[in-house]
């Protein structure tokens, strides 16, 4: 049955031959191999793309256009790198991606950065510090643009210089896993950005195997087609818990003095000159504008213990999850000093303004605080920014049912002084009788509004020293003492409590709101658990307790209505106000711990590639084993030997190509199964069964030779790559 050994116009031979032979190809790497041209180039191209669309994944993390800048060049240079030094020393290519780098962050600069590797050292902290969406500025986004180029140049010089299938894709997943941790707390979903990388990935692995391109286009689409379903079907599956956000453990900056002269020491210079406009507001409904949350005293002033954190716009919603009202305002400054923007509580998105930074805490916003912006420095006259708030519309049994938040013992601290006795003596006196906190507040808040008078000309300050002569002799005061004896008052009670600077609508002209610095004013405000911050006003109007503003009369009947309720109830609420101690009240976590979960899943990740190491060989071999017919089988065969022996275009190789080179123990089975495998091909109705059984014997034969010639971290190497 030996038939002569026929040459096909196929791939030159495997041996040490000329410059284009096979060999020369798989040195060169494994996309040259079997000399299929298109193969080569779109290898590369899904290279690049997998690393381009890693690195969309950041889109969470940065907002708009600004990313494709930092992604497409570095996606696309290192492929055409590798192309062109295919055939070179690896140096070469690594010098010339290094320059391709360095080109592609100058569009991303505008110019030439010699402070460039500084930012991609300090880009991490930066980002684990900043509210999303990050500002999409060149020292962020150089991050990026490193890690997708670093992705892109160890796939493409894998893919050039290797005869692995998909590892070329690995570094991509890795950028693609760093945007998924750094993008938790972003608006948007990765789910297209995975499903894109399955498709991505799995056409790959069909350019790779060497198949005829009737499987690449069999495959991709009905990779495509599943990963669409797990697109649409992934939205419903229930979460056990939330992702593990690693913004929860970063150090973030300590709080620190924003102008240098603080808001509330502004309010009586402001008061003397009350026709100076400092700002307008266009908004549908008339809000107080806060510009400054105060929460920290020393016995002298009040200061922000604010922890700013850089964003794009988007800031943190506070404790508040019931009914809300969103308004929309846009600022125009006319001339205020600072660098505190003014908003209607509690802004949520705010866009215009470039260097924007908030505190997730208490929703207060600062232009400029960035490197360079120095203090006292402010933005310019006619600078406008739009915000958009959602303002709190609890009902009366939320406000009835409120208890005191007892997370920060700083807003319950009281300086050293006599003055706390004093000050806890009148507050006990004025709150006589009730005992749930939300009472508490508000007959405190009636006190201080019955007991003593608003007088603009009263002298300033808000020392203890100051507030015990205004609270014991000149009963007359701004709402600059006014608001902060309320919050000190408070906090003998065990009430945390802050002071909170702002402004009143303003006089209203064709729906824009004029404010002046005669519309300052200062106000407490007290947190309570799920509610969150709320205000209280216990200055009195100017001609007496009903002279107010809209906002304030509204707050102050809502007070006194909620009176009546507890009169009507025949008592008081449970739930005095009362410092916890420590883990008093705190909920256990909901579901398990993120470490534990993502070490599960990468533990079943891990167990699932070596499952399907250890069984794709097996199952690779019984596929070609049990073929449709003899002459199949004698083919899968001759295969089996030809992957055996680590030549990937075994397929296309004629027998003398397959056998040149190799030692006689091999060659001894390798020969007769050559023959019966170019019999079946150029006479296929006449194999039997017998035929296809001595085939398998000859290459189970050749598999034996090559195993005991092949080092075992060699074939685990081959096997955890999938060869």
């Amino acid at each position: 049955m030996t038939t002569p050994t026929t040459r096909t116009p196929a791939a030159p031979a495997p041996g040490p031959r000329a410059a284009g032979s096979h060999a020369a190809g798989v040195r060169g790497g494994g996309v040259w191999a079997g000399g299929a041209g298109w193969r080569r180039w779109a290898g590369l191209g899904v290279v690049a793309a997998v690393a381009g669309v890693a690195g969309w994944g950041f889109h969470r993390v940065f907002p708009g256009g600004d990313l494709v800048l930092a992604v497409v060049p570095a996606a696309v240079a290192p492929a055409v790198v590798a192309a062109l030094t295919a055939r070179r020393p690896l140096w070469l290519a690594l010098v010339l991606d290094l320059a391709a780098w360095f080109a592609g962050t100058i569009p991303l600069y505008r110019g030439l950065a010699p402070g460039v590797f500084a930012d991609v050292a300090n880009a991490w902290q930066a980002l684990l510090t900043t509210l999303l969406p990050a500002q999409p500025e060149p020292r962020l986004l150089v991050l990026v643009h490193t890690l997708v180029w670093a992705a892109a140049v160890i796939g493409a010089e894998t893919l050039t210089r290797t005869r692995t299938r998909i590892a070329a894709a690995v570094p991509a997943l890795a950028v693609y896993a760093a945007a998924l941790l750094l993008g938790v707390d972003g608006e948007g979903s990765n789910l297209p950005v995975a499903a894109a990388l399955f498709v991505l990935v799995a056409a790959l692995a069909q350019i790779r195997d060497d198949r005829s391109p009737v499987w690449l286009l069999a495959g991709v689409p009905a990779v495509a087609a599943l990963a669409g379903l797990a697109l649409l079907v992934a939205p419903l599956l229930p979460v056990a818990a939330q992702p593990y956000d690693l913004r929860q453990d970063a150090d973030l900056p300590p709080p620190r003095r924003v102008d240098s002269v603080s808001p509330l020491d502004r309010v009586s210079g402001w008061l003397q000159i009350p026709d100076r406009e400092l700002f307008t507001v266009k908004a549908d409904k008339p809000l107080n504008w806060r510009l400054a949350v105060l929460d920290r005293y020393d016995g002298v002033r009040w200061s922000s213990g604010a922890r700013f954190q850089p964003t794009g716009g988007r800031i943190p919603e506070g404790e508040w999850t019931g009914p809300a009202r969103l308004v929309r305002q846009r600022v125009t400054l006319t001339g205020l000093p600072g660098t505190w923007l003014p908003a209607a509580e509690r802004p949520v998105e705010v866009a215009g303004v470039r260097g924007l930074a908030a505190d997730p805490q208490s929703g207060a916003l600062l232009a400029d605080p960035g490197a360079g912006s120095g203090p006292g420095k402010t933005p310019g006259k006619g600078f406008a920014y739009e915000v958009t708030s959602k303002v709190a519309e609890p009902s009366k049994e939320d406000l009835l049912a409120a208890t005191p938040a007892h997370d920060d013992p700083a807003l319950t601290a009281f300086p050293r002084g006599p003055q706390e006795e004093l000050f806890r003596g009148l507050a006990q006196q004025a709150t006589k009788g009730a005992d749930a906190p939300i009472k508490q507040a508000y007959r405190l808040q009636s006190y201080l509004r019955t007991n003593a008078s608003y007088d603009v000309t009263a002298p300033p300050g808000h020392s203890l020293k100051g507030l015990e002569f205004f609270l014991q002799t000149t009963h007359r005061g701004t709402s600059e003492q006014f608001a902060a004896m309320f919050a000190l008052m408070a906090r003998t009670l065990g009430l945390p409590s802050r002071v909170v600077v702002g402004f009143r609508p303003g006089q209203p002209v064709s729906g824009i709101y004029h404010v002046k610095s005669g519309h300052v004013m200062a106000w407490a405000e007290i947190k309570f658990e799920k509610l969150g911050w709320r205000p209280f006003y216990p200055t009195p109007g100017r001609s007496g307790a009903k002279d107010d503003h809209d906002v304030v009369s509204s707050a102050i009947e809502e007070s006194e209505q909620l009176e009546d309720e507890f009169t009507r109830g025949g008592g008081d609420r449970s739930g005095t106000a009362r410092p916890r101690s420590r883990g008093e009240g705190e909920r256990p976590g909901d579901g398990p711990s993120p470490w534990l979960l993502a070490a599960v899943a990468g533990g079943g990740l891990l167990g699932a590639y070596a499952l399907t190491a250890a069984v794709l060989p097996w199952w690779r071999r019984r596929s070609r084993r049990n073929g449709r017919g003899p002459g199949e089988r004698v083919l899968g065969a001759w295969r089996q030997s030809c992957h055996d022996l680590r030549l990937g275009g075994g397929h296309t190789l004629t027998a003398e190509d397959v056998l040149t080179g190799q030692p006689p123990d091999i060659t001894t089975h390798l020969r007769p199964l050559a023959e019966i495998s170019n019999f079946v091909r150029y006479a296929p109705d006449d194999v039997n069964l017998a035929d296809a059984v001595r085939a398998w014997e000859r290459s189970d034969a050749v598999r034996r030779a090559v195993r005991s010639r092949t080092p075992l971290p060699t074939r685990l190497r081959d096997r955890l790559l999938l060869r």
